[in-house]
């Protein structure tokens, strides 16, 4: 069970001991809709988690900016690693890479394979939020390694807690693949309707169909491989924004890299066929977020239709970001800079104001608590994250994180990642960092540094680094080196210094 923090009250008092008397001992649920104050119970909950979606694609997906519209918008959510597998792993369970075990997207240091081997799936929400009576489903990607039969051929079983169980492999492509489908593998071929993005949309308001009228309450995770590559858009959005470009902030293509990390600083300027290229590719991930736009769509108004929209939290985010272009690197994510570890996360439902921005530093380390303090359930001393609830009504806790930690192990070169970067040298060394609303430090495993003062540069331009007093680079050094080796509440008491 996770262990849920105390926080301040976030209603009155009189309220707060009329809801003890009407619930007596019990604990958990979100709490109420402000409207006609009648109170949520365990609550359905649905997750969309995207892969590779940045922020500069929520201009393209109306679904999701209303979404924001009417919901709550985290500005800076941050990933604990910005690479598929180890930020799975951290949603999964609430805990950093460094507890996790899983380090990159393969084996020895990552992967299914290791998540499996290290408790994962049972350290997981998903069998705390069976237990309690919660029916789950999960589509789409799940880890990195995973493939829908093992290696004799036969169709793998579906790990614990899932109720319902429609997973991929190699969904990359949209086309061509196959799925578990509770057990059983069933290939999609070429066909329009094929389409894996479609595929999930349908499956996913077939489940809150079946899953709404029984009594249940439930939890649903569609995870898409959009808008990851190789970029492949529906083919009725193939010919959407032909003159788009991508975005061009301040960082891109950056002129002058010479105070940036030897990884970085080999790299020569983008010319006219890389840039070319990312325009191409920046237009085809604008193409393929109309799909999983349309399914936020679909899986909203089938709520609403089924009358479950008041009693159902819909949260859409992504599991990274993704540079392209920015510091001359031509795609990819896996750096500390802002463009890879920030990404967009919007709560909507019952109880939580329209409109709202928290701008308190939050990560992926939050989310299994939040879902399990969703369910009125606790979360266990192994959860290095907190739950968000807190923010959802309204209210941030006086003792919530100052600093965040970042951490990156680079994974060995392999051409059968999809994570692999599209230009060499590629990834960046091993490094941890932390990150605040105001500042970025991070120590790379060959003694270089890097430090950006956030508030007059938040592109991550001028590395100040070399200019840093030595006290107050020895306070950012035993706050990384403690933040590093933290588990559960010391990464809370830790992550308040800065």
């Amino acid at each position: 069970m996770f262990r849920s923090r105390r926080h301040r009250p976030p209603f009155p008092l009189l309220f707060v001991v009329l809801t003890g008397l009407l619930l007596g001992a019990c604990s958990g649920g979100i709490g109420q809709d402000r409207k006609d104050r009648t109170l949520v119970k365990r609550p359905n909950i649905v997750f969309v988690l995207t892969d590779d979606l940045s922020w500069d694609l929520l201009p393209y997906m109306p679904q999701v900016q209303r979404m924001q519209r009417e919901g709550l918008t985290f500005q800076n959510f941050l990933m604990a690693d910005s690479l598929c597998c180890t930020s799975r792993a951290t949603i999964f369970t609430g805990m950093y890479p460094h507890n996790t075990g899983v380090r990159t997207n393969f084996p020895p240091d990552g992967g299914y394979h290791v998540f499996q081997r290290k408790g994962g799936e049972q350290a997981s929400f998903a069998p705390a939020l069976q237990k309690a009576g919660y029916r789950t489903a999960m589509l789409g990607k799940y880890m990195n390694g995973y493939e829908p039969r093992d290696r004799s051929g036969l169709p793998r079983k579906v790990p614990p807690g899932w109720s319902e169980w429609y997973v991929g492999g190699n969904g990359y492509p949209e086309f061509g693949y196959e799925l578990n489908e509770n057990g059983r593998p069933v290939h999609y071929g070429h066909r329009p309707k094929d389409y894996l993005t479609d595929v999930l949309a349908d499956k996913s308001t077939d489940f809150v169909q079946r899953a709404g009228g029984s009594g249940q309450p439930f939890f649903l995770e569609i995870a898409t491989f959009a808008p990851h590559g190789p970029f492949i858009p529906a083919p009725r959005h193939a010919t959407a924004f032909p003159r788009l470009r991508a975005p061009r902030p301040p960082s891109f293509n950056e002129p002058d890299i010479s105070d940036k990390p030897s990884w970085l600083r080999k790299h020569r300027k983008l010319g006219p066929r890389r840039l070319t290229h990312i325009d191409d590719s920046f237009r085809n991930r604008a193409r393929m977020v109309q799909s999983v736009d349309e399914m936020v769509g679909r899986i909203r108004s089938t709520l609403k239709t089924l009358g479950r929209d008041k009693d159902t939290y819909v949260i859409f985010g992504s599991d990274n970001g993704f540079h392209l272009g920015e510091h001359r690197l031509a795609g990819g994510k896996m750096t500390p800079y802002t463009s890879d570890i920030r990404v967009p996360f919007v709560f909507t439902g019952p109880g939580i104001p329209a409109g709202g921005r928290a701008d308190a530093i939050t990560q992926n380390t939050d989310l299994a608590p939040t879902f399990l303090d969703m369910a009125g359930l606790r979360a266990p001393g192994s959860a290095d994250g907190r739950s968000l609830v807190p923010f959802l009504r309204g209210d941030t806790p006086d003792d919530w994180r100052q600093t965040a930690l970042i951490e990156h192990v680079k994974p060995p070169f392999s051409a059968a990642d999809p994570d692999r970067q599209d230009s060499l040298p590629g990834s960046p060394a091993t490094y941890n960092a932390l990150r605040t609303t105001d500042m970025l430090y991070v120590e790379y495993a060959d003694g270089e540094r890097e430090y950006y003062d956030l508030t007059r540069d938040p592109h991550n331009l001028d590395n100040l680094a070399g200019t840093l007093p030595e006290e107050r680079r020895r306070r950012l050094s035993a706050l990384l080196y403690a933040l590093t080796h933290c588990s559960g509440a010391s990464c809370a008491s830790a992550g308040r210094s800065r």
